[in-house]
Parts: C-alpha cells; structure tokens; sequence
C-alpha cells in the first residue's frame, strides 16, 4: 500500500493494485473511527458512487469497514460527487448522517479511483488524511465483509430541490445543450432540465465508466470538441460539459469558452457586496475587478483548501479557474457543477449577455498550465530553492513588484505575473502565466522556467 494514494485533498489510487479489499476496508474503519470522535453523536455516514467499473465494489469494502466500527451506512448508489455532498444538508426521515464519502476517480483515467470525504459537513483532507494514512498502512487488522446498508434517496431530495429553486426560470425561447462526458452528470441532469422545462439536448448522458466517447475532464479543450461542433451550429445560446463526478464544470458560448475566474466575475456582480475567493492561479483581471464592488481573496488551490476558507471567511463564493465553482450565496458553500450551471442559466434569465460582457473585460494574454514532470520528494524542494533564488535575482531579471506564497510562489511583475506551484496530487510543478501582451507572458514563462531549470 503506498502511502502516496493518501493526498492533500483526497484519496486516489488504481483499482486493485493500490485500492484493494485489504486497504478499503481499513481506510472505512479507521475513517469511521474518526468520525465517533469527531462527533460524538455520530450515527450515520453516506455513501455514494460515481460511474467507474469498479465503483460498486469499492462501496461494498467500504461499508464492511465502517459496520466493522460500529456506524451505520446510508447508501445512494450511483451519483454525482455534489449530490452525495448534499446528502450532508438534509434528512432521510429520522436519520441524518455525520460524515460522507463519495467514491470516484473524478477525471482520472478509468482504472483510478478513490475517495472525497467530508465529517460535519466540512472537507476531511490535508494533515487528516496524512495521518489516517499513517494509522492504515500501520495496521494489521481483518474485516470480515459485511455489507448491510440502508438505501436512501438522495438523488429524489436533490433533484426536487433543484427544481423548486429555479422554478422562476423563463428561457423556453432558448435551446442549450450538455455534454455530461459519460459520467455522474448524466444521473440527474435530464429529471432537472425537463423539471424546469428547459429546451435541451444531451450527448453522452448514460453513465459509463469506460468512457468510450471522450475523457471527462472539460479543462482540456480535447474533450471540448463533440459539444463545440453543436455550439457551431448556432443553434444553441449555452453550452454546458461535466467532468466525470460532475463537480467541475465548463460553460461555452458559440464564440468563448468561460473559464472559472471569468464565470466568478459575472456570478459576483449579482451578488450583493460580495466576498469571493480565488486560487492563485486566477487571473488578476478576476481580483481587481472583483475589489472595486466587493472584496476579493487569493488562496491555495484545492477544492478543499477552498471550502474550508469559504467557512472561515463566509464568502460569497469561490473558484478555481478549472472550474470548480462553488456557491455560499443561496447554497451549501461546497463545488457543484449541476448548480452552477443552473446559476449559470438563471443570469441569462436575467438579460445577462455572456459574450458581451466577456468583451467589456480587460483582454490579457494567459498560457495555459504547464506541467514540469519531478518527484514526489523534490517538487516542494524547487519551490524553497527558487523562492531563494527570487530574494536576490539575476540582474537581467525583470523587475519583481511583489512576491505571493500563499501556495507556491507567484511573481508579481510590472505587466503580469507568473506562479510556479507544487501539484498536491501527483510529481509535478504547475505553472501559469499571464500579462498585458503575449511577448510578455512569454518573457516572464521564459525567465521563471529558466530558474527552475538551474
């Protein structure tokens, strides 16, 4: 068992070889242990599963761990990671749980896996997760497989709840259209759509953890091709795609693709003095202009670390420019794509127009990410050493106006920024760039990989 498939915001590893029978059940019992601790009195966990293969198994080793600790289980089957999230926030009858885990690989390759989990409502991540990994690989315990359950509706609650709130939407005169990338998505968005009576159309909607049409992860503009080619018909005002658990979103018009730190600029002007927080790898269009209405936050990247600083803070909002969106403001303050793109609809029943509002904004020159391939043990090593090498730079540097660390190391310079951070799920630096022209982006990607690179 490497202690590597215990991350900062999750559980994540390939089925069989690293999430095994011996492994799951002791991750369950020792969560569930937690859990009692934490919450003294806890009865229930919830658990739910996303489309992959080898889902269904990983709930049922799940579920003999967390029996073997004395909890009980409320079990949904199949959904997307945001409806077992909001299992969380409301009752099944008598019985409300204390703890959940959503069982998914989210956009990794079919053969991963793993585990989002949150106790109180609240993410259970980071030195949590270090230290329940430490307690598992340490343990020699047996569990003997016992999988008795209670069956819950967490999708019936979920989906009526989505409707009641946007009952007030008005866009018959509009035609949208949803790529749910063979995932989760497709569990509940068709109940919600023909609820609201919204004009619709699908691809990919029938859950399949294969994924035989295209990756699940709408970042990569890769798997942006089959819901652009409909948008090119001009017959659709939106589009919509889902990444596999459906807590991560993106949102195209015929014309641009929005990324997260775009979409928190349009969600934030409906919202009344908003406090919205970012990851570092927003743009700085996103925060100046956010300030000049309301107030904006930099911080770590993570769904995690994002949730946990919207509590702290009781921002509005929150997100990250790869699309996790999440909703303090009329919501539960956790990332969900289905949500979203309801709030999405909701300001074009507003009058809202996308594009052009898009064309109002401040046009820089952004890189996408660029991965640099390290280690484990030396990719937070290169942080701290360039970090140093930045305190006293090359004297044909360009001149540094400010220097963030709140995750990895952003340079602010006179005409952009650039930020080398260390991934906290596998063995690479992330780096983005971003300034007023594409000769300057490049200028400053250039000079900050060629200090790395030393």
């Amino acid at each position: 068992m490497p202690k590597s498939i215990f991350r900062e915001y999750d559980i994540r590893g390939i089925y069989q070889k690293e999430l095994n029978e011996t492994t799951v059940k002791k991750i369950a019992y020792y969560f569930a242990q937690e859990v009692k601790a934490k919450t003294p009195d806890a009865g229930y966990i919830s658990v739910g599963y996303d489309a992959r293969t080898h889902s269904e198994q990983l709930c049922e080793w799940l579920i003999s761990g967390i029996n073997k600790a004395g909890l009980k289980v409320l079990t949904m089957g199949l959904v997307a990671t945001p409806v077992n999230y909001f299992s969380n926030f409301t009752n099944f009858e008598d019985k409300k749980t204390s703890a959940s885990i959503m069982i998914t690989g989210s956009h990794n390759p079919p053969e991963y896996n793993g585990f989002k989990i949150t106790i109180d409502k609240q993410p259970f991540f980071g030195e949590d997760i270090y230290a329940l990994g430490d307690t598992v690989i340490q343990s020699d315990i047996t569990i003997e497989d016992n999988i008795k359950s209670i069956d819950i509706n967490a999708k019936e609650q979920y989906i009526s709840y989505m409707i009641e709130n946007f009952s007030h939407l008005q866009l018959q005169d509009k035609k949208f259209i949803f790529d749910c990338g063979n995932g989760a998505a497709g569990s509940v968005l068709r109940e919600i759509l023909d609820g609201l009576k919204l004009n619709h159309k699908i691809i990919f909607e029938t859950p399949d953890g294969t994924f035989p049409n295209h990756h699940p992860d709408p970042s990569d503009a890769h798997n942006l091709i089959d819901i652009k080619k409909e948008l090119d018909t001009k017959e659709y005002a939106l589009g919509f795609a889902y990444d596999g658990d459906a807590d991560r979103i993106a949102v195209l018009s015929p014309k641009y693709n929005f990324k997260g730190d775009v979409l928190a600029i349009f969600f934030s002007r409906f919202i009344d003095n908003p406090t919205v927080i970012g990851e570092v790898k927003c743009s700085q269009v996103m925060y100046d202009i956010i300030n000049t209405y309301g107030t904006a936050i930099m911080y770590k990247t993570g769904h995690s670390n994002l949730k946990v600083k919207i509590k702290e803070t009781n921002a509005s909002f929150a997100a990250e420019v790869s699309g996790h969106l999440f909703f303090n403001d009329r919501y539960f303050g956790y990332d969900d794509a289905i949500y979203s793109t309801l709030r999405a609809l909701e300001l074009l029943h507003n009058g809202f127009n996308y594009d052009e509002e898009y064309e109002k904004l401040p046009q820089l020159f952004s890189t996408d990410e660029i991965n640099i391939n390290t280690t484990e043990e030396k990719k937070f090593k290169i942080i701290d050493d360039l970090k140093e090498k930045l305190s006293n730079p090359p004297k044909d540097f360009p001149l540094i106006k400010e220097i963030i660390t709140v995750d990895g190391v952003r340079v602010v310079f006179e005409n952009g920024w650039g930020l080398v951070r260390a991934s906290n799920t596998t063995p690479k630096l992330v780096t983005r760039f971003e300034a007023d022209t594409k000769e300057n982006a490049l200028l400053y990607q250039n000079v900050l990989l060629e200090l790395i690179s030393e």
